[in-house]
């Protein structure tokens, strides 16, 4: 499948790179990286990378326009999505080939051609280990956006998804020279607004008898912050560390629906996800429900998940 992947993207001419909807350092690290990559490698091809940008995100770079006729003789690489709902711009399923490579676990395969490897810690060094295979050389500019994906994803490698082969990838992409205090002082400055949302979180989390965490901002309460749903949902592990809590979920009621963002420190919560129009990972996942009236149901699978679980 790898030199699959190699020949599609040797032999197009056009290149357009997509991912998730709402995207996080991963999924534009991989991109911008990619991107990065290919340029260098292929200077005669078109590589663009689209979709809708994440304002705390605007210091990663800048996204491509493309028209749609484009895609009648392109080839598209989606990257960390692991359903087709979740793709940000579905006319990336009209491109003359379509390439799937990501670590979440392989719950849609949408596309002929793909590569999923749900035990590295991120597509960002997925994508490392794959252009080290092929002997594509990889630029320092590219490399800071591996390295950030690494680092959102991992959580600054805390996560249990984080690997001696992360480490070995960190390595390869420190040894490049990238600037990482330019990267951490951007991905992690906090807005005056922000502070003072967490402040709101931090005095209204409840938590259930079985060490599930949660809790509810509501449209009025982000109004009555000057917050808007992005900035709140950034805080989703600002209680991460609350003793006797297993799992954790953060309800941002928009105008539409009500987005869940669901972390757990043990249970297994992607399948709850599911159930709920998401997925994900299994310590890592989001969700979707139509009103604050589901808040219960949510929390009551989260609560049947945890019980049980003890750890070791």
């Amino acid at each position: 499948m790898k030199e699959q992947i190699r020949q599609l993207i040797e032999d197009a001419s056009t290149i357009i790179i997509h991912r998730h909807e709402r995207p996080d350092p991963d999924a534009l690290g991989s991109q911008f990286g990619l991107r990065e990559v290919l340029q260098q490698q292929f200077p005669e091809k078109k590589i663009y990378a689209v979709g809708e940008m994440a304002d705390s995100l605007l210091f990663m770079g800048k996204l491509d326009a493309v028209e749609p006729k484009m895609y009648e003789e392109a080839l598209v690489v989606i990257l960390d999505t692991a359903n087709e709902a979740r793709i940000d711009g579905h006319v990336a399923m009209t491109g003359r080939h379509v390439i799937k490579i990501d670590h979440h676990p392989d719950e849609d395969a949408y596309a002929k051609v793909q590569l999923v490897d749900p035990t590295v810690s991120s597509t960002s060094e997925l994508l490392v280990h794959l252009l080290n295979d092929w002997g594509y050389p990889i630029p320092a500019a590219a490399a800071i956006q591996f390295y950030a994906g690494i680092v959102g994803d991992t959580g600054r490698f805390q996560f249990r998804g984080t690997t001696s082969k992360t480490f070995a990838v960190a390595a390869q992409l420190l040894d490049l020279e990238i600037d990482t205090d330019w990267l951490y002082r951007n991905m992690y400055q906090t807005e005056l607004v922000a502070l003072h949302l967490q402040g709101y979180v931090l005095q209204h989390i409840q938590l259930t008898d079985a060490g599930v965490g949660y809790v509810v901002l509501t449209q009025e309460t982000l109004k009555r912050f000057d917050a808007t749903v992005e900035q709140a949902s950034l805080l989703v592990n600002s209680f991460a560390g609350l003793k006797g809590m297993k799992s954790w979920a953060l309800f941002l009621e928009t105008e539409k629906e009500v987005r869940v963002r669901i972390r757990s420190k043990g249970p297994v919560i992607n399948e709850v996800a599911k159930e709920f129009r998401g997925g994900g990972h299994p310590m890592a996942s989001g969700a979707t429900i139509d009103h604050l009236s589901e808040v219960d149901q949510v929390v009551a699978r989260l609560d049947a998940v945890a019980r049980d679980f003890r750890f070791e």
